[in-house]
C-alpha cells in the first residue's frame, strides 16, 4: 500500500500567527501552499503526492479567498473521506482585543474590514469561522503566545514523528488573565493552599521544588490530584477511540504562578510514564505578580 500524504489545513483568524504557522511547517519539511483555493486543493494534493519529492504538505484556506470562503468545510468534509491522504484541521485563535492590537502595531487592513474599522471585520470573520472551528483537529489560541512559542507548539505537534499520535497538552494559566480559548478540559485549583502568602516562597513557582512541597504537602491536594489523575486516565482512551488527535488540558490558578504551574507539572509527568505523549506549556508564569 502507497504511503498516505500527510495533509493540515491551516486556518484561523486572520492576524492568529499563520505566517509563522507557515514558516514553522516549511521548516518541518512540509510543502506549503499559502492562500490556497478550497475548490483547487483536490488537484494541488494530487500534483504533491504524484510526484513522490513530498510526503508532508500544509496549506492555507481562510477568509482571504472571499467568495470561496464558504468551499473550505465542504472540501475539509471531502479529504477526510480520502484513504490516500491523512488530514489534519489547525485552527488558530486569539481575543478580539489582541487582533486589534496587533493589526494596530501592522497598520495592515482586515480582509473582511468594509471601511468601519478592525473589530467589525474581526466579528465578522469569527462569525464566518465558528462552523470551521468547530471541526478542527488542534486549535492553538496564540493570545498569550510568542512567535517561538507557537512555532514549538506546532513543532511538538507536527513534527514527523508525532504526525500519528494521540497528543496530549498541559498548560497552567492565571484565572485573572482569561480562561484560556484552545482548552478541551479546565480545571480551577484555586482551593489549594497558596504559596503567594508564604514570603520565601511568593516569588518563586510551580517549577520550583519549595513550591511544588509546599502545595502538595497537604492532603486536600494529595486526594485531589489523585481523584483528577484518575479521571483523565479513564477519558483518554475515550478521546482516542472517539477519533480526536489531541486535548488540551488547562490548570487554573489565580495568577498562574504556583499551585496550577505544579499540578500542570505533576499532571505531564505522570501522563510522560504512563506513555502518552505530552508537552506542558505555562502561559502565565512568567508575568508580573
Amino acid at each position: 500500500m502507497a504511503e498516505q500524504l500527510e495533509v493540515v489545513i491551516i486556518t484561523g483568524m486572520s492576524g492568529a500567527g499563520k505566517t509563522v504557522a507557515v514558516q514553522s511547517f516549511e521548516d518541518l519539511g512540509y510543502f506549503v501552499i499559502d492562500n490556497m483555493l478550497p475548490n483547487l486543493a483536490t488537484k494541488f494534493i494530487d500534483v504533491i503526492k504524484q510526484s513522490g519529492e513530498f510526503t508532508r504538505m500544509a496549506m492555507v484556506m481562510d477568509s482571504r479567498s472571499r467568495e470561496f470562503y464558504n468551499q473550505i468545510s465542504p472540501c475539509v468534509a471531502s479529504l477526510r473521506k480520502r484513504t490516500a491522504i491523512n488530514l489534519g484541521l489547525l485552527f488558530l485563535e486569539a481575543t478580539d482585543e489582541e487582533l486589534v492590537s496587533r493589526y494596530k502595531e501592522s497598520r495592515r487592513a482586515h480582509p473582511l474590514n468594509q471601511q468601519d474599522g478592525v473589530l467589525p471585520g474581526i466579528m465578522r470573520e469569527r462569525q464566518l469561522l465558528g462552523n470551521l472551528k468547530a471541526q478542527a483537529d488542534q486549535v492553538i489560541d496564540t493570545t498569550n503566545l510568542t512567535p517561538r512559542q507557537l512555532r514549538a507548539r506546532i513543532t511538538d505537534r507536527f513534527s514527523p514523528d508525532k504526525a500519528h499520535s494521540f497528543y496530549v497538552n498541559v498548560m497552567s494559566f492565571g484565572f485573572k488573565y482569561g480562561i484560556p480559548l484552545d482548552a478541551d478540559l479546565v480545571m480551577d485549583v484555586r482551593f489549594l493552599p497558596n504559596p503567594y502568602y508564604i514570603p520565601e516562597l511568593k516569588h518563586q513557582t510551580g517549577n520550583d521544588v519549595a513550591v511544588q512541597e509546599y502545595v502538595m504537602q497537604s492532603p486536600l491536594a494529595k486526594n485531589f490530584y489523585q481523584y483528577l489523575y484518575s479521571l483523565i486516565e479513564v477519558a483518554l482512551p475515550g478521546y482516542i477511540k472517539e477519533g480526536k488527535s489531541s486535548l488540551t488540558i488547562a490548570i487554573g490558578c489565580t495568577g498562574g504562578q504556583h499551585r496550577s504551574v505544579t499540578i500542570a507539572n505533576r499532571l505531564a509527568h505522570d501522563l510522560k510514564n504512563n506513555e502518552y505523549p505530552v508537552s506542558v506549556h505555562h502561559r502565565d508564569v512568567d508575568k508580573a505578580q
